[in-house]
């Protein structure tokens, strides 16, 4: 029968940020320290768990189950994780069950962002597996009556040397009381010993992602499964003044959910639920707000007035520039899809999150429901990129669940992916700067407005600097993108230090090398040039040839491309070669993919894309409208990979991007000697 349901819900726990609607749940402190430019997370500095049985399962019957509450969202952890767990464990990979982002069932975890996965949770995973293969190997000794250092540990059994008697991991594992033994640091191998790590092995999984037999978030189906759709407001701010339901109420096998400003629908399929929804009226309140074209005044009619510059009254040479940067989209492949359903007064969700922790306390909070009631999964999902550190998809499915009382799948359309997720901060950043007659810096002025602080400390040696980040309100919703400001300032900054080697007759690399302190941003730069053959290249009118690099979260970062100009102003990135050292290399193959996916999607940041919007609408909200990198501008590409065995392994998703838009800016430079200081480039370059 047709219904319409409404329920009470704690108001004073939403966010109407996102426009009538749309409610988002927020804690203030959460929501602030995803997003660009605000502080630390809450219970950032919780202590993890240190007994071996919140990390690593090993029952009588020999199965070896590891847990993490990070989550793999293409970028290759589960494997690299599996890896650290089987290489302490001494076996084989394929005998390790890597359960993830359950929160249930893994130890707390703040969130998969900020490459933190790999010099954060590695170690703790590997310390927890070390410490478990020396109690086993330390029980069977025990058996045996001998020492330690007459058994051997490998392929899940622990192996009397002098004997040469073998006893299984489930032979051992009963006899250990895993809750009491804690992880040890000392048990854990140093990367010049490893065999699984630091060796390219397949991604787990990959037959059933490359079969289709993976399923994704949006793939999850429960029985008696509803399909879910929102009614949104035509543009951000947007109240709702008046609403009639009555015509989609009275589809057979549809449900009306409204309380408030949230109106949805539950219905037996994607199809009717779409036709219900838009048959719905409603009539909204909306506010005037900014276009795209005046977003830089608004930036800086709202700046702050800056501390005074560092003194450069020593240079024989000033520069001043300012450089601007757009909004852009996150564009996963899979946009966010969340299914939930309730069993009493318990509610378990499967959802695409960065943060499946973080999501559980929204929703907790927004049913006034105590965690422990609250479940949620995260089966490994199509991309993030930063972007999925929120849980409003999963919110709203468990509100259109509660009403309709049946298990509710809600997957967002590309367009409202576009418009209701949060964005890549827009921005500017004034740059000025003074050198003396030898090509040395003498004065640094680095001033970001609304971007973002990531990357923002110069590697550049200057006896005089100033860098500053000034918060701005921004007119759309912003958050977390792969390297946060780190693209930014990097473009700025590496786009400004081209611009005094020009001012100084010097060559860029040259330049650079002379004014560089950090040692390894120097080793980077130089093998990426050496690759690239840097001294051999020469721009001309149709091809240039140009450079950055920079540093950030522990990865070093250099990137050499040539392009080609032609026609009005067509530009075809050519080649590409990036070096990059991030530490212990964990898995080079799949590092090298982290590098060529990182600059890839920096193409179109450097060249084309934006987000166009007015008076609270996403103008260029689908595919068809919003440019992202095709096949068609894929260069070839080098990945150098620097192996540093006496560095500990840092994260390698989010830095690699930062290098491509510079490079690109300055190999233009090189053909066109037009200065291009805006990101994207080419609106600015074909104008």
């Amino acid at each position: 029968m047709p219904e319409t349901s409404s329920f009470p819900l704690n108001r004073r726990d939403f966010l109407t940020s996102l426009g009538g609607g749309v409610l988002v749940l927020f804690t203030l402190a959460d929501v602030e320290a995803q997003e660009s430019g605000h502080g630390g997370h809450r219970r950032e500095h919780e202590p993890l768990p240190r007994d071996i049985a919140a990390w690593l399962h090993i029952p009588a019957t020999g199965e070896i189950t590891a847990f993490t509450g990070k989550v793999e969202v293409g970028q290759n952890i589960r494997t690299s994780l599996t890896q650290a767990v089987a290489g302490e464990l001494r076996c084989s990979p394929g005998s390790i069950t890597l359960v993830m982002g359950d929160t249930a069932h893994t130890p707390w975890d703040m969130g998969t962002f900020g490459s933190r996965t790999t010099p954060t949770m590695a170690p703790v995973m590997r310390k927890m597996a070390g410490t478990a293969r020396e109690m086993l190997a330390d029980a069977a000794a025990r058996r045996w009556n001998t020492t330690r250092q007459n058994v051997d540990v490998a392929d899940q059994c622990v192996v009397n040397r002098a004997s040469g008697a073998r006893l299984t991991f489930a032979d051992l594992a009963g006899k250990i009381d895993w809750v009491k033994t804690i992880g040890r640091d000392d048990c854990v191998t140093p990367p010049d010993k490893w065999t699984v790590a630091g060796a390219s092995l397949p991604k787990v999984g990959s037959r059933e992602i490359v079969t289709g037999e993976h399923k994704y978030p949006s793939d999850h189906k429960l029985a008696g499964m509803l399909y879910g759709k929102v009614l949104r407001p035509p543009s951000f701010g947007a109240t709702l003044t008046s609403v009639d339901t009555s015509a989609a109420a009275r589809m057979p096998g549809v449900t009306v959910i409204h309380d408030g400003d949230f109106v949805g629908i539950a219905a037996r399929d994607e199809h009717l639920a779409q036709k219900a929804i838009e048959a719905i009226k409603a009539e909204w309140k909306q506010v005037p707000q900014i276009s795209s074209g005046q977003l830089f005044p608004y930036i800086k009619s709202k700046e702050e007035p800056a501390p005074p510059p560092a003194n450069a009254a020593q240079s024989a040479k000033t520069l001043k520039s300012t450089y601007t940067i757009a909004y852009i989209a996150h564009t996963p492949l899979e946009p966010r899809a969340a299914v939930a359903e309730w069993n009493g007064n318990g509610l378990t969700v499967w959802t695409g999150t960065q943060r499946p922790f973080g999501v559980r306390t929204q929703l907790a909070q927004a049913f006034n429901l105590p965690e422990k009631q609250v479940r949620v999964l995260m089966p490994d999902m199509g991309s993030a990129y930063g972007g999925k550190h929120t849980g409003e998809c999963a919110v709203e499915t468990a509100r259109l669940a509660k009403g309709a009382g049946k298990p509710v799948k809600l997957i967002w359309t590309r367009e409202e992916e576009f418009t209701w997720a949060y964005l890549r901060p827009a921005g500017i950043i004034e740059v000025s700067s003074g050198i003396d007659s030898s090509g040395k810096l003498t004065a640094w002025n680095f001033d970001n407005y609304m971007s973002g602080p990531s990357a923002i400390e110069s590697p550049y040696e200057s006896p005089n600097e100033h860098v500053d980040f000034h918060e701005v309100k921004s007119p759309l919703r912003e958050g977390s993108y792969r390297g946060l400001a780190a693209t930014a300032n990097h473009f700025a900054r590496e786009s400004h230090i081209d611009e005094l080697a020009a001012a100084a007759g010097m060559d860029p690399l040259a330049f650079r090398l002379k004014n560089l302190k950090d040692e390894r941003v120097r080793a980077v730069l130089q093998a990426a040039a050496d690759h690239f053959g840097w001294s051999g290249k020469k721009s001309t009118a149709t091809r240039g040839y140009g450079l950055a690099c920079g540093t950030e979260k522990g990865g070093y970062v250099a990137c050499c491309v040539e392009v080609s100009i032609s026609g009005n102003h067509h530009v075809q990135v050519n080649h590409v070669v990036e070096a990059w050292d991030s530490g212990a290399v964990v898995n080079p193959e799949h590092l090298k993919n982290q590098v060529e996916g990182a600059i890839v999607m920096g193409l179109g940041g450097a060249l084309f894309e934006a987000i166009d919007f007015a008076d609270g609408r996403i103008l260029n909200d689908r595919l068809s409208k919003y440019r992202v990198p095709r096949f068609s501008d894929v260069p070839r590409i080098e990945a150098v990979l620097i192996d540093r065995k006496d560095v500990p392994s840092a994260g390698a998703g989010e830095i690699p991007i930062v290098g491509i838009a510079p490079a690109i800016a300055n190999a233009l430079y090189a053909a066109t000697g037009k200065r291009i200081r805006s990101m994207p480039i080419l609106p600015t370059l074909q104008a």
